[in-house]
């Protein structure tokens, strides 16, 4: 496939992405897969994709002193020339005369003579003069906003939540490619099988920091291997992974996953049950519930029920005091997974928050009473807002009497992260190692 090819795809996707809010993980692979783009130009398309999302604001920024009349640009010439300064700005090995070509000729072939020359000397411009410097901008949270691009209404959010400092260093770290994780379906394979079997498959994997089932992705993709479709392992990132060791279910007990698509901690609650006992597994929509089946059954996994039920009404079909451990995996922002989903960063508003904040509180009061006495409940979340975590659990425990912290939450975290856990709750933000994520362990008095 043609490197011209390769940057008109790019344009379709991004473009799908803009217009109908798209998921760019979900558009990216179906391009690769129906296309059967392989190789480097995959590595390209990826990168291009990814990166334009991730660093759309500041390439607007570097964009604006050399558009004359923006408002009137197209969408798809705005997003041609957003990708083609991304590859100019970030992209080393990809000379300058190869993307002005390659603009200019799908600029020719999507538009016609005019957009082409304008395409053309902005590229130029930029190219002879360089972008405006960041250290125009005199506020210091506006230019962090602008020089990692995150929306400024968020980046104020952290910064009143987390300082100026641990701010830019969650913005950037926001910014770096994530390493592709997996953990060992432990209940049938050893670390060691699990390793060979990939390395046989080309697929490079080191131990992981935290998890002794996870293993780390140096080189390749896990996910279409042999190694996956016989259930060797699950793709999951370690930050995730901490939430069925924070739950410690014991073999033959009955557990209840309330939000549990797609299915990834339910599938390893049931692998350290050895496939004894239960995992209900709950999730409100038809299809989600299918791939927590699909996964149960990749995996060999028999001790998984999927339910398809809206967790918030999970009183209506099971009884009080039945369960042994609930897991109340939240829908939240997902703003601990912002750099594998750059796209949340615009489509989520501060009023989201808002409204996750009061699913999670109506999540946990559903499910509380069918916790057993002295049963565990674990909640957690992919985001590291404080109105969604640390919030939601102390206006729980104001409500609910009958509960409290589980302060031996310490003990059942890996050595390296004990020093994160205050008061049995861990908050993860997001860094080299891991994703963002939150998890609070609480327990019902006898």
């Amino acid at each position: 496939m043609s490197k011209y090819n390769v940057r008109d795809i790019a344009l379709d996707i991004l473009l799908a992405i803009e217009k109908n809010q798209a998921f760019s993980n979900l558009l990216l692979n179906n391009s690769i897969q129906k296309r059967g783009i392989q190789g480097k130009d995959a590595g390209l398309l990826t990168e291009i994709v990814y990166g334009t999302i991730q660093r759309r604001d500041t390439l607007d920024y570097g964009l604006a002193p050399f558009l004359k009349n923006p408002k009137k640009l197209q969408p798809w010439v705005r997003v041609l020339l957003r990708l083609s300064l991304y590859q100019m700005v970030y992209l080393d090995r990809v000379p300058d005369r190869a993307i002005l070509h390659e603009a200019v000729e799908i600029a020719k072939k999507r538009g016609h003579k005019g957009i082409a020359s304008m395409v053309n000397g902005v590229l130029r411009n930029i190219q002879r003069s360089g972008t405006p410097s960041l250290e125009e901008i005199q506020n210091p949270v506006e230019r962090l906003a602008i020089e990692t691009s995150h929306p400024l209404w968020l980046v104020k959010r952290w910064v009143e939540q987390y300082g100026l400092d641990k701010t830019r260093g969650i913005c950037l770290a926001n910014l770096m490619a994530p390493k592709q994780t997996i953990r060992v379906n432990s209940a049938r394979f050893t670390q060691n099988e699990v390793k060979e079997a990939l390395e046989k498959e080309g697929i490079v994997v080191e131990p992981g920091h935290f998890v002794e089932e996870a293993l780390e992705v140096q080189k390749g993709n896990a996910a279409h291997t042999q190694a996956f479709r016989e259930g060797m392992f699950t793709v999951q990132d370690e930050s995730s992974m901490l939430v069925a060791h924070a739950l410690s279910a014991e073999a033959e007990e009955l557990i209840l996953d309330s939000c549990a698509a797609p299915g990834g901690k339910s599938t390893h609650i049931a692998e350290q049950l050895k496939n004894s006992g239960k995992v209900i597994s709950l999730d409100i929509h038809d299809h989600k519930v299918k791939l927590i089946a699909q996964q149960a059954e990749r995996l060999h996994l028999t001790n998984i029920e999927p339910t398809v039920q809206d967790s918030r009404k999970a009183g209506e079909q099971f009884d009080k005091e039945m369960f042994d451990r609930i897991l109340v995996d939240a829908p939240c922002s997902g703003f601990g997974v912002m750099r594998r989903k750059p796209d949340l960063k615009y489509t989520k508003t501060e009023q989201d928050v808002k409204q996750l904040a009061r699913i999670q509180q109506d999540i946990l009061n559903a499910v509380a009473p069918l916790l057993k006495k002295g049963g565990t409940l674990v909640y957690s979340t992919c985001t590291i807002d404080r109105d969604e975590n640390g919030d939601v659990v102390a206006a729980f425990l104001t409500d609910h009497a009958d509960f409290q912290k589980d302060e031996t939450l310490v003990a059942r975290m890996p050595q390296k992260l004990k020093q994160n856990v205050k008061h049995g709750e861990i908050q993860l933000l997001p860094d080299a190692q891991s994703d963002g994520f939150y998890i609070a362990c609480l327990q019902k008095k006898v």
